[in-house]
């Protein structure tokens, strides 16, 4: 992997927030180191650095940069080694008449409603519940690189969406949202199967989801896809099912 201080220096440049409340660790502040200006990150920048721990919200591309924790953990799934678990194999094949349409971005009215239902159903109370259609647009309808939105229905119905972005050795999960009402077909779990499968289809490498918080309990079951591994002190490691 090339250094991320390999990208021309002129291109980006880097800056940390002011403190803020941890979103996942009660009772914790947190800060973000930003990618500048939006314009430059081209698709090839973005690849390189989701490789070196950044994701994105919108057009605002950062990574945690936290003065005194180091909880957020990078993961990514290494998709062409991957094995399904029992359980797993179970939700793929509940799933498995479910149709899946991929378009580019696009503002559609049951998309923002069934958004709504789901963060006021899953995260109520987690800041996003509240979110008003422009706060949902600048979240997941604006990107400046290869964006791809998935739509999932059965029987034409909309049950879920998922926003992923296309990098160069693999896919970076940005967003899904789905029918709150129907948890006995494990949704979340379809989806990243889902997106394993296409990253194999697209003979890519990898599935990035985002940062994995052990001690947080809706961030600690990106470790069930399995192998799996975390950006810890700068280098790619596998990280286990089971860690502690």
């Amino acid at each position: 992997m090339s250094q991320l201080n390999e990208i021309p220096p002129q291109t980006l440049h880097f800056y940390l927030t002011a403190p803020y409340a941890c979103s996942y660790l009660p009772d914790l502040q947190a800060r973000s180191q930003v990618a500048t200006p939006n314009q430059l990150i081209t698709p090839d920048v973005y690849s390189e650095l989701v490789q070196h721990g950044f994701r994105r919200s919108g057009v605002y591309t950062y990574r945690p940069r936290c003065d005194a924790c180091q909880a957020c953990v990078p993961l990514r799934v290494m998709a062409n080694e991957f094995t399904m678990t029992r359980s797993q194999r179970r939700t793929w094949a509940k799933n498995a008449d479910m149709s899946v349409s991929l378009h580019e971005l696009e503002d559609k009215t049951e998309y923002f409603e069934l958004y709504q239902r789901y963060q006021s159903t899953r995260h109520k109370d987690g800041g996003m519940d509240n979110d008003d259609h422009e706060s949902y647009q600048n979240f997941l309808l604006q990107s400046q690189v290869d964006t791809l939105l998935v739509e999932f229905r059965a029987q034409e119905k909309l049950l879920m969406v998922s926003v992923i972005d296309l990098l160069s050795d693999g896919l970076s999960s940005v967003y899904t949202f789905f029918d709150p009402d129907l948890p006995h077909l494990g949704l979340g779990v379809y989806n990243v199967l889902w997106q394993i499968d296409l990253c194999r289809q697209l003979k890519l490498d990898y599935v990035y989801l985002g940062y994995w918080i052990h001690e947080s309990r809706k961030m600690s079951y990106k470790t069930q896809y399995q192998p799996a591994q975390g950006l810890i002190n700068g280098i790619w490691q596998h990280i286990d099912k089971e860690i502690k």
